[in-house]
């Protein structure tokens, strides 16, 4: 490793205050073709470029130009991926320089304001960590009320009002509820749920949450699909579906399609998952009477008497991003991440610049400028492609986006706040799934492909001898596709989560 070009700094004042090198340039691979490449042209990036003196190059791409990279043996400065779980990920102590050291050679900020559990995480065989992510949240995140829940049982307040005392917390007052918003509201669909595009809609894990259906038991992997009660709500469903109150489109429909569908306020209930990303849809319906606004509701509970365990992010995060140990630059690279995740970095790439787009009073609450909150609500451009706020998020978390409530849409306020007591972390299971390439790995897939089938046939099954007969199939298919491996490969790593975790 070089040399640092200047006197390293304690862990007090950060490198970058003392590196007096001008024009420096570095290029960062990002394995996302939808990554905006632009730097220093919007106000975030021009700042950062002018507080580093460092100008960056993005380069995009997806796996193959990834692999390329690593068989050429030329290699980026800064490296962003997205999987954990992959080969590049579980080998970077091959290619990348650990953070343990860079920080200690050229900016030792950059410990003061990575988290201890996070470096934990993602530690390697040999005891030091070499990527950082993105919306990593610790146990301490959870707790401290600083990140709202995503998931949310809606239903709209006209429909709520007009069917009189209805118990949605119930398989049958569910059903019987829906019976009585189709009688009601005969235009609507009463039960909808997010589109099947790329996992299993809201109706798997997310319902699960909703039913506290446990994660694990006794420290092993606990098959949540095949539990007792959330079999008894899959059934409900299957009712549902049968009285001709789950439209057959909500199965085929796509992501755009489902959106289009909330902006219009088609459905009178939905188990929503991830609200925020619906948020623009559900804004434009509020906006068009607030009292058919959607708002969450005690709905969907455990038959068990188990208590809600909602989640967020986990402490995986999302984007993970590594110093290439072939970069000439690595003390620049390294200022760069303690930069983006130091509280002066958080707050320029979450609310742009102090005074000119935000304000912050005295017990830190962040508000928007009159001109930005103008910008942001009027010139949706503008707000992208001058400001960029909100958009550079490779080092972002999301305990910094509770300073500002306006982060969020207010449709969705009550629903965050109706969760907030909910909120359980589910660290135990992430990256459990057997290791890419593998034999365990492609029966592994064939299982989850044939559940998202299973499940809408579930659904639609005419009677309860039919989808009792499905998920016998279902449990066949497991056993034939070598679960009991696939589960004692899970066990395996969850209990090295658990070591990295503490809790054994």
């Amino acid at each position: 490793m070089p040399k640092a070009p200047y006197k390293v700094p304690t862990a007090s004042t950060p490198a970058w205050k003392k590196d007096t090198r001008k024009n420096q340039k570095l290029t960062w691979y990002v394995n996302a073709d939808w990554w905006n490449k632009s730097f220093g042209k919007d106000m975030v990036t021009k700042q950062i470029k002018k507080d580093l003196n460092v100008d960056i190059k993005f380069v995009t791409g997806d796996d193959t130009k990834l692999n390329t990279y690593f068989a050429s043996g030329s290699m980026p400065d800064l490296i962003t991926i997205f999987d954990p779980n992959s080969k590049v990920a579980r080998t970077a102590n091959q290619w990348a320089y650990s953070l343990q050291d860079l920080s200690k050679a050229y900016d030792p900020a950059f410990m003061k304001y990575a988290a201890k559990d996070t470096l934990n995480w993602y530690k390697l065989s040999d005891g030091k960590t070499y990527g950082y992510p993105s919306y990593s949240n610790t146990a301490a995140d959870y707790k401290s009320g600083d990140i709202a829940p995503r998931d949310a049982f809606v239903i709209r307040k006209d429909v709520l009002a007009a069917i009189g005392d209805q118990d949605f917390t119930t398989p049958e007052g569910f059903v019987k509820g829906m019976q009585a918003i189709k009688e009601k509201f005969p235009k609507l669909i009463p039960f909808g749920f997010n589109d099947f595009s790329g996992a299993n809609s809201s109706l798997e894990n997310v319902v699960q949450d909703m039913l506290g259906v446990p994660i694990t038991k006794a420290g092993k992997f606990y098959d949540r699909d095949l539990d007792p009660d959330y079999l008894k709500w899959l059934e409900a469903f299957r009712e549902v579906h049968a009285d001709g109150n789950i439209s057959d489109d909500s199965f085929t429909d796509d992501s755009n399609a489902f959106n289009e569908k909330i902006n219009a306020g088609k459905y009178a209930t939905m188990m929503l998952g991830s609200d925020v990303n619906h948020g623009t849809n559900l804004q434009t319906w509020m906006s068009k009477d607030k009292n058919k606004a959607y708002e969450a509701i005690e709905g969907i509970s455990s038959t068990e008497g188990r208590e809600r365990t909602l989640s967020q992010a986990g402490i995986s995060g999302f984007t993970i991003t590594y110093v290439s140990n072939k970069t000439k630059n690595p003390s620049k690279a390294t200022q760069v991440l303690e930069y983006l995740l130091s509280d002066r970095g958080q707050m320029l790439t979450n609310y742009g610049i102090k005074g000119e787009t935000y304000t912050q009073d005295a017990n830190g609450e962040v508000k928007w400028t009159a001109k930005a909150a103008k910008v942001q609500s009027e010139d949706a451009s503008a707000w992208q492609n001058q400001y960029r706020i909100g958009e550079f998020f490779l080092m972002s978390h999301d305990k910094w986006k509770a300073l500002n409530k306006d982060s969020y849409v207010q449709a969705v306020w009550q629903m965050q706040k109706w969760g907030q007591k909910y909120l359980t972390p589910q660290f135990d299971i992430e990256n459990i799934a057997p290791d890419p390439g593998t034999q365990e790995s492609r029966a592994y897939s064939a299982i989850q492909t044939n559940w998202s089938t299973t499940m809408v046939s579930l659904i639609r099954a005419k009677d309860k001898a039919e989808f009792d007969s499905v998920l016998n199939k279902y449990k066949q298919f497991q056993k034939d596709n070598n679960i009991d491996q696939i589960n004692k490969t899970r066990n395996e790593k969850i209990k090295e989560n658990q070591k990295k975790l503490g809790e054994n």
